[in-house]
């Protein structure tokens, strides 16, 4: 008899272990196509250079992962995620330990995104920076004066070397940038800076001849001030030639937004008398010939090919019209008959032009 049953015996323990591993695969095939424990969007920060074994800990510690062990053993067997991409993570209902290891694997992290404004000043800039909760900030205590070092960029391309170290104002362009979770606002700076750099040298190669600008960086200097002067946009490069054409003659430029940003926190909203005379304001163009020491806003593209690709013409002077727009003048007798008609027989309650009015509108 336990000669027959013998035979028997093996067999039923080899069909009852093949049954088992069955069920087990199963089991464990089912683990891995199960939706997580999630009943709302839940977000996952993986920091740069975690390793999927910490990823499986920080979400079992929240309860959104069961039975951890079992999705470990998974990856140990199959040899995956070994490369998992740092960044933000949006793990909604219905995701499954399977998707969840994809996700990682592929980045599909949460993208955001901060626009730099055309106009803005450094100091905006910057506090936009640090107003982006999405952003993890690492320059904080940098002053601005120290930030192309901070940035590693301190050996400026000799394309835009500003004649003074230290001065950051400008140079960085106005765009929208994505980024992740796991981005830095000096991330996001030196792409800015690089970008300026890429820009002002296509931009500079296609310049027209005979410019009054000893660099790349004049010519900045230059766009930052039509950015800031212009209510319209298709007016940017009328607006630079006669800004040109004032620098050729020797002209002083005039230009109430350079006043502006020499007076700093102390302007309150009102361009007085007094301060178009004050002499001690390195920006003030009503008394210092040329250009001012640096940039005085983020330039972009448009106002760039216009300081590089002026409109020819006889324009020294322009007025805002009142409705964002200017009217040109050749004379100062032209110009003056302007200012009558725009600025004080027909000033409106609603009058909208931008500050800077240029070569003189007092």
């Amino acid at each position: 008899m336990s000669v027959v049953k013998s035979p028997l015996r093996k067999v039923v323990v080899v069909l009852l272990a093949a049954v088992i591993l069955w069920i087990s695969v199963c089991e464990f095939t089912d683990y891995l196509a199960r939706p997580l424990p999630i009943d709302s969007v839940q977000e996952l920060e993986v920091a740069r250079g975690s390793s999927l074994g910490q990823v499986i800990k920080q979400l079992a510690a929240r309860d959104l992962l069961p039975h951890p062990l079992l999705f470990q053993l998974y990856v140990r067997a199959t040899g995956r995620g070994h490369h998992i991409l740092a960044g933000e993570y949006l793990l909604g209902p219905g995701t499954a330990p399977l998707d969840l290891l994809d996700m990682l694997e592929q980045g599909r992290v949460r993208m955001h995104a901060i626009t730099l404004v055309e106009g803005w000043t450094l100091a905006q800039m910057r506090t936009q920076l640090r107003k982006d909760t999405h952003l993890r900030q690492v320059l904080n205590d940098v002053p601005s004066e120290d930030l192309l070092t901070a940035l590693g960029v301190n050996d400026q391309a000799a394309l835009i070397e500003a004649p003074k170290p230290g001065q950051p104002e400008g140079l960085f362009f106005p765009d929208t940038y994505v980024f992740t979770g796991a981005t830095t606002d000096r991330d996001i700076l030196r792409q800015a800076y690089r970008r300026m750099q890429h820009v002002l040298q296509e931009e500079w190669q296609a310049r027209a001849p005979n410019l009054p600008y000893r660099d790349a960086y004049e010519a900045l200097i230059m766009a930052s001030i039509v950015e800031r002067e212009t209510g319209v946009g298709s007016e940017r490069p009328e607006i630079a030639g006669v800004f040109v054409r004032r620098l050729q003659k020797d002209m002083l430029l005039q230009t109430d937004p350079t006043v502006i940003y020499g007076l700093g926190e102390v302007f309150d909203g009102n361009l007085r008398r007094r301060d178009l005379d004050d002499a001690g304001n390195a920006y003030n163009t009503y008394q210092h010939r040329g250009l001012p020491p640096t940039p005085i806003a983020l330039a972009g593209r448009a106002a760039i090919r216009a300081a590089l690709q002026p409109s020819y013409g006889d324009a020294l002077y322009f007025v805002g019209k009142g409705d964002g727009s200017h009217q040109f003048s050749a004379t100062l007798d032209e110009h003056e008959r302007a200012v009558k008609k725009y600025q004080i027989e027909q000033r409106r309650a609603d009058y909208r032009s931008r500050p800077g009015k240029a070569a003189g509108d007092h």
